[in-house]
C-alpha cells in the first residue's frame, strides 16, 4: 500500500526552525493513535530527520549509496513504534550522517519515501515536512495529494511572520489549511499557578489567526506530560472532525 490509499494525507510545517513543528507532529501522531486511528508518520526532512531521535531509534552503519529503483520490486517497510507506523531518511542513513544530494535529487528521494513503502490500511499519513517553503514542499505537492496541511507557529512575532509565508505558500498551492497549533505557548507557574509568557506574544493583527487560519489549539511549556498529551487528544479530535467533514 503506498501513500497515495491513505484515506487522509496531511502535511505538518512551518515557516522557520525552532518552533517544535517534529515534536507537535509527534505528539498529534499518537493522539490519532489513541483515537483509534491507524497512523502513519513521514519524516519528510531529508536534511535534518528529527523523529528516529525522538523515538529513540537509529542506525549506526552508514550507507554508502542510495540506489533509486524505477519501477522495481524493491519495497520499505515502516518501522512500528508503540502503534505508530514511521518512515524517515533517518533509517536509511547513520545517525551522523548527512545526505549531500543536491535539490533536483530530493523529489526522487521523497517519492520513494512515499510511494515504495508498504504501509498499512492507513487512516492518515502525517508527513513532516522541513520548516520553510523551499525545494521540497513544493515537489511534494506532485508527489501525493494532500488532504489538508497543519502549520505549527511559536508565539513570537517573528514566528507568526514566517508562519505566514508558509500560509500563503499553501494557499497559492491550493492545500486546504486545516488550522494552526501555537506551541510553546507560555507556561503556567507551578507555585501560584499564574500564567507566564515566555515569548512576548505576537499583535492579534500579525498573527496567523488574523488571516482565517483556524486555531486548533495552543500547547504550553508544560513539564507534565499528562496535561500536554489531554491538550493534544484535544487537537486531535478536532483535526478528525475537519478531515471527516471535508
Amino acid at each position: 500500500m503506498t501513500a497515495r490509499a491513505a484515506r487522509h494525507v496531511v502535511a505538518v510545517g512551518s515557516g522557520k526552525g525552532g518552533v517544535g513543528k517534529s515534536t507537535v507532529t509527534l505528539n498529534l501522531a499518537f493522539a490519532l493513535r489513541r483515537s483509534g486511528w491507524n497512523v502513519g508518520l513521514l519524516d519528510a526532512d531529508l536534511y535534518g530527520p528529527d523523529i528516529p531521535l525522538m523515538l529513540n531509534l537509529k542506525r549506526e552503519q552508514e550507507a554508502k549509496r542510495w540506489d533509486f529503483w524505477r519501477g522495481g520490486d524493491v519495497r520499505l517497510q515502516p518501522v512500528e513504534q508503540s502503534g505508530l507506523q514511521v518512515m524517515s531518511v533517518g533509517f536509511l542513513l547513520a545517525e551522523r550522517q548527512s545526505l549531500t544530494f543536491a535539490a533536483p535529487l530530493l523529489g526522487a528521494a521523497l517519492r520513494q519515501l512515499v510511494e515504495q513503502v508498504d504501509w498499512r490500511s492507513l487512516d492518515v499519513l502525517l508527513i513532516d515536512l522541513p520548516p520553510g517553503t523551499a525545494d521540497l514542499q513544493q515537489q511534494l505537492l506532485g508527489v501525493v495529494a494532500l488532504a489538508g496541511a497543519v502549520v505549527v507557529v511559536g508565539p513570537q512575532d517573528v514566528a507568526h511572520l514566517d508562519a505566514r509565508k508558509f500560509v500563503d505558500f499553501l494557499r497559492g498551492a491550493e492545500v486546504r489549511i486545516l488550522g494552526g497549533v501555537e506551541n510553546m505557548a507560555g507556561l503556567v507557574c507551578p507555585h501560584c499557578g499564574e500564567r507566564i509568557d515566555v515569548f512576548p506574544p505576537a499583535a492579534t493583527s500579525r498573527a496567523i489567526w488574523a488571516d482565517g487560519v483556524p486555531l486548533l489549539g495552543r500547547i504550553p511549556l508544560e513539564p507534565d506530560l499528562a496535561k500536554q498529551e489531554h491538550e493534544f487528544d484535544r487537537i486531535g479530535t478536532e483535526l478528525v472532525a475537519r478531515l471527516e467533514a471535508a
